[in-house]
């Protein structure tokens, strides 16, 4: 074998001999990886206001159903259907010939009835003047007297049947009632009708306030007597906020105005009703909503991240923790509601916990990690 064939053949050898301890070098002490990187979101606790989420219809603040007091045929209709009418405004008409007749035939009563009184005094006054001559008797005063009275009594009835027939002629105009907006007519002109229908002429309905109508069980009622206002549930003095069927927010903000005093035996439930304002006219009677009512104040909870909140077989949420050693800890929690995307925790996390909400697949609980702040903040309570 040639000299320069040797050294190749004791370089390799080398070379081979060489390989698995620079592998091991590299890989480290006892063949240990290094820490798992985690990202960590560091929670403290605050002040929040708790809310119930309450579903509820949209009801009218005022409404009054359009009737005829008196019968007739419908000469006119004055009112634009879906527009707004005043207190006051003429919206129906009535045929008042029949009852210009009454009033007529009302009026000669009370004349003939005047006329009857005018006789009768003057029959007294002589009855009285012939008896302090000893011309007539006592008995003769007494009843000129007491026709007097009966045709006093006669003309008293006569003026009110003047006022009642009076009455039912201006009943054959038909007013609003109520300054609102009216929905449409559900007579046309030529229509006969009656003081006893039960069928509407039209309605007017003021949606300017508007009320929500809710409905909540009677034991949260109680809960949220004990922990807030004593004299109404869900903390009066804090707005209540309203989201619309399609899942956008309303641009006004609710306030509680009443509570019925009567806990429904079918369903457990209580009526709580909110006021909001509506000058664009955009809520309607009869609309599906949700309103997001403040129910209690929680002081010294947590807002986690929904990320970091994971749940067992049983349902318990837990959370991962990394300690002041870089190592992950399991802790169970205690959850009051959820509040956007986040939950409030109010047991389970102390102050300055850091938890994981990115990373789970690469590590486990024991394990040394690497952790990372979460570029944003973790999450905030909304303002009180």
């Amino acid at each position: 074998m040639s000299l320069s064939r040797c050294f190749r053949t004791l370089t390799l050898l080398a070379a081979l001999a060489g390989a698995p301890i620079t592998a091991a070098l590299a890989q480290g002490p006892a063949g240990e990886r290094p820490p798992s990187p985690v990202t960590v979101v560091t929670v403290n606790p605050q002040d929040i206001t708790l809310t119930a989420t309450l579903p509820g219809r949209v009801v009218a603040s005022a409404s009054a159903e359009v009737r005829p007091q008196v019968a007739g045929i419908i000469t006119k209709r004055t009112f634009n259907e879906g527009g707004t009418v005043q207190a006051g405004d003429v919206l129906f008409t009535i045929d008042p010939a029949s009852y210009a007749a009454a009033v007529s035939q009302a009026q000669a009563q009370v004349a003939a009835a005047q006329a009857q009184l005018a006789a009768a005094e003057r029959d007294e006054r002589r009855a009285e003047e012939l008896l302090s001559r000893n011309v007539t008797s006592q008995q003769t005063v007494d009843d000129a007297i007491t026709e007097r009275d009966q045709a006093k009594a006669q003309l008293l009835v006569a003026e009110a049947q003047l006022q009642a027939a009076q009455i039912e002629l201006d009943r054959t105009t038909i007013y609003a009632r109520l300054s609102g907006e009216i929905g449409r007519s559900e007579i046309s002109e030529g229509a006969l009708v009656t003081a006893s229908q039960t069928a509407p002429l039209a309605v007017i309905r003021t949606i300017d306030p508007v009320y929500v109508d809710v409905t909540q069980s009677a034991a949260d009622l109680l809960r949220w007597r004990r922990h807030g206002s004593a004299a109404k549930p869900g903390l009066a003095d804090h707005a209540v906020v309203l989201t619309l069927a399609d899942g956008t927010g309303y641009e006004h903000t609710g306030t509680l105005t009443a509570a019925e005093p009567h806990v429904d035996e079918q369903t457990g439930v209580v009526v709580l009703r909110i006021e909001f304002a509506n000058p664009d006219k955009f809520l309607l009677p009869g609309m599906y909503v949700q309103v997001e009512m403040p129910s209690a104040t929680a002081s010294g909870v947590y807002m986690v991240p929904q990320e970091g909140v994971t749940r067992d077989r049983r349902g318990r949420p837990l959370a991962w923790v990394v300690n002041a050693d870089n190592v992950v800890e399991q802790r169970e929690l205690s959850v009051l509601q959820d509040r956007g995307d986040a939950w409030v925790v109010d047991d389970g996390l102390a102050a300055g916990d850091r938890v994981i909400v990115a990373g789970f697949q690469k590590t486990g609980v024991g394990a040394t990690v690497a952790p990372e702040e979460r570029s944003d903040a973790a999450p905030e309570a909304p303002a009180n």
